[in-house]
């Protein structure tokens, strides 16, 4: 496998820049209309950001997230510009709408546990009764929830956010066209890459111009869950759990290794096999995905430098 250096964090002054913000894995640079997302190659776990950085992980996720976006763009408008290094994407600055617009195609995760504890509406919908989970529903439900600033994100209605004055009626009516129609293209890119794409969230927000746009990334495996195809039927029958793809494999390498971010645990030294296993879990993650194979610089110029460069040419296209 191809490696570079890896990316750790970054902290670069940048022409025009109006404030930096480091997130657990991403570093976010704010521009006056504009935005620059760095895909480190930190990772996090049970809220603990792992002290060892994963060898071209941010970059897998950065092209991944950019393979999405561009492959949806036609159905709602992205904020998404250009990716002028492999670990950085770079767009509008957008104003976010705090709703995620969480869209399940089956019962399973949250709304499986809603639905075995007896409830039978979610988020004002209304779910028909004698289902197993992992069963599809009639038509995909949207169940959206508030993006909160701290704590956990909450479940609400459509009724509740008319009410609450969170977005009109008809920007409502929009998400909601907006996330059936992408979640119908990426059950659709799923299929031919055998996989089933189970539950996702889109999150929206108004560009510099004041156009509804997509933000964030989509239908990576941060942002949704999916099932292996060619088990799913089998699975259901026996009852079985499904086959899934995920990033669980780092969380479940911590807790065979005796860590859930409990007070008093210590985190498990990361030697160098299982950060290359890691990395080529995120390498496969890829290509399962996608079919392709992401850029992976030649690694002569050391990933910090290349990012500054990159970044700095990017600036200087801004403003001529």
């Amino acid at each position: 496998m191809k490696t570079v250096d890896t990316l750790p964090g970054t902290e670069f002054k940048l022409p025009g820049l109006e404030s930096l913000y480091k997130g657990k894995v991403r570093d976010v640079y704010f521009f006056r209309d504009k935005i620059a997302l760095v895909a480190t190659d930190r990772i996090s776990a049970f809220d603990h950001i792992l002290p060892k950085p994963i060898p071209l992980k941010g970059l897998i996720l950065n092209q991944l997230a950019a393979y999405f976006l561009k492959a949806c763009s036609e159905i709602a408008p992205n904020w998404l510009e250009s990716v002028p290094d492999p670990n950085v994407s770079v767009g509008k600055k957008c104003e976010p709408i705090k709703i995620e617009m969480v869209i399940r195609g089956y019962l399973v995760g949250h709304a499986w546990r809603v639905y075995k504890a007896g409830g039978r509406q979610l988020c004002g919908v209304q779910l028909p009764e004698g289902m197993k989970e992992a069963e599809p529903f009639p038509q995909p439900i949207i169940t959206p929830a508030t993006k909160a600033d701290e704590g956990h994100d909450e479940d609400i209605s459509r009724e509740e956010i008319l009410s609450k004055g969170i977005v009109s009626a008809e920007v409502y009516e929009k998400m909601e066209d907006y996330t059936h129609k992408l979640f119908k293209m990426g059950t659709e890119m799923a299929a031919e890459r055998g996989l089933i794409l189970v539950d996702t969230k889109y999150e929206f927000g108004f560009s510099p111009d004041g156009e509804l746009t997509l933000i964030d990334e989509i239908h990576t495996p941060d942002s949704s869950r999916y099932f292996y195809a060619d088990s799913y039927e089998k699975n259901l029958k026996a009852g079985k759990p499904q086959n899934h793809l995920s990033k669980e494999f780092v969380r479940e390498w911590l807790m065979e290794n005796g860590f859930q971010g409990l007070e008093g645990q210590q985190i498990p030294e990361m030697k160098d096999d299982i950060l290359e296993s890691i990395s080529q879990r995120y390498l496969d993650l890829y290509q399962q995905l996608t079919g392709e194979s992401p850029i992976i610089p030649d690694g002569t110029i050391p990933s910090l430098e290349r990012v500054e460069k990159n970044l700095l040419n990017w600036c200087a296209e801004q403003n001529p």
